[in-house]
């Protein structure tokens, strides 16, 4: 039987940070591992008993059922404890504990963002989101009057945002294409940035993942398709990183942008940019860096003073992660999705299912709507007489409600959302 000291050893040895947090952090973990043996991931994510272990890590508010974890996840209750911590600490002599203990420790954070997403260590800026880490890739490259930019009608708004200030600042030209939902294919979505290529173009944005409906994109693909073209290719990475296994190196891309407080359940404001060594002299930062800097990552992250206990319990946040295993974890995403999804199709024909529950087409995100029933409308019944947090979706093509659980979801609030649901198409929701 494997002993708690054999699994904080192995743990350490896959290179997670343990000097900076107590044993009993990982008690859960602990448990849970000695719960799920040697059984493979899909047989796992129907165990209970495991995932018990893994939801008592988290102090979470039980009254209400958060199927809105897409847009910011709770964190593990021992990561919150290190950032009150440190926080704590910083105050007593911020310039002292801040700037010259804490900020220094951030090269760890750095350190294990790079090993997690295969990368060198000088190609990661550790941020405060993703719009951030985007915003300096959109402002960053330099682009001349009439150059083209590409994304799609299903981009981030705070994206769309700042390209369309270059618009009206400098005169680019920014294009939006539009895809069908679901998509048949991966080659359909690749197809339609083809088409809408120009000698113009200079830059493609593509999500790794749709916030509105889930849609795993084919980044690498893209990526094939637009370099030989002398394309840049910008992915806004939010919602993938830890919500499913992957490295740089399956992407093959060059710039990459992501919120740590999302599938990686690190504190609130934190993310990271990635950027290929041989791109980062030519993109500039989003505020003003030294030009001795013009050659480093860390140009990125000249932002003034901000709170560092945030950027450094992100090691510790990482180390949960890789403690509950990323096969493990998707796995589990996937079938809650699938339990509440699957019996919805079944119980009516009335439910479109906006997400493919294909293995590997998409992740806890996924989108539904009823015909009949108002989407809006539906979202606030579900909240008022349920407690249920959910995510109503208008979109010019499309409609419905974005229903996103997490490791700490239980099956219980899964089936009760799929009740409800039910119990509203059989008697309406007036």
């Amino acid at each position: 039987m494997t002993s708690r000291r054999t699994f904080m050893r192995g743990l350490a040895g896959a290179g997670i940070a343990l000097p900076v947090m107590r044993e009993d952090a990982f008690g859960q973990l602990f448990k849970a591992n000695a719960i799920a043996g040697n059984r493979s991931a899909q047989q796992l994510a129907e165990e209970e008993a495991y995932w018990s272990q893994i939801q008592r890590a988290f102090d979470l508010d039980r009254t209400m059922i958060n199927l809105n974890n897409g847009g910011c996840s709770p964190t593990p209750t021992h990561v919150l404890e290190q950032l009150i911590r440190d926080q704590r600490f910083v105050n007593e002599l911020p310039v002292e504990h801040m700037w010259r203990i804490l900020e220094p420790r951030m090269e760890s954070t750095r350190r294990d963002l790079a090993k997690d997403f295969g990368c060198d260590t000088e190609e990661i800026a550790v941020v405060r989101n993703a719009s951030e880490a985007n915003e300096i890739m959109i402002f960053g490259i330099d682009l001349q009057r009439g150059d083209e930019v590409l994304s799609t009608n299903q981009n981030y708004p705070r994206m769309n945002t700042s390209w369309e200030q270059r618009v009206r600042r400098e005169g680019i030209v920014f294009k939006q294409i539009s895809f069908k939902v679901p998509p048949p294919s991966d080659e359909y979505i690749v197809e339609q940035f083809r088409k809408a290529i120009t000698p113009k173009t200079r830059v493609i944005e593509v999500t790794h993942i749709t916030n509105l409906t889930g849609q795993i994109m084919p980044v690498r693909e893209i990526v094939r398709m637009a370099r030989p073209l002398g394309i840049e290719v910008f992915v806004d990475g939010a919602h993938a990183f830890n919500h499913f296994p992957f490295k740089r190196d399956d992407l093959e891309c060059d710039y990459y942008g992501v919120s740590l407080h999302k599938w990686t359940m690190a504190p609130i404001g934190t993310g990271f940019l990635y950027v290929r060594k041989a791109k980062q002299e030519k993109l500039w930062s989003l505020m003003g860096s030294d030009d001795s800097l013009k050659g480093n990552v860390r140009k990125y992250e000249q932002i003034g003073t901000h709170p560092q206990a945030n950027f450094n319990a992100v090691s510790t946040a990482l180390a949960f992660n890789r403690g509950m295993g990323a096969d493990r974890k998707i796995a589990r995403l996937r079938f809650l999705r699938d339990r509440w999804a699957k019996r919805l199709l079944a119980a009516s024909d009335r439910v479109k299912v906006l997400t493919p529950l294909g293995p590997d087409k998409s992740g806890a995100i996924c989108l539904f709507n009823v015909d009949g029933l108002d989407s809006g409308k539906l979202g606030n019944w579900l909240m008022a007489n349920y407690r249920i947090v959910n995510t109503p979706i208008g979109h010019a093509e499309f409609n419905g409600i974005r229903i996103t659980p997490n490791v700490y979801t239980t099956v219980d609030e899964i089936d009760l959302f799929a009740d409800a649901v039910i119990k509203a198409m059989k008697q309406g929701i007036a």
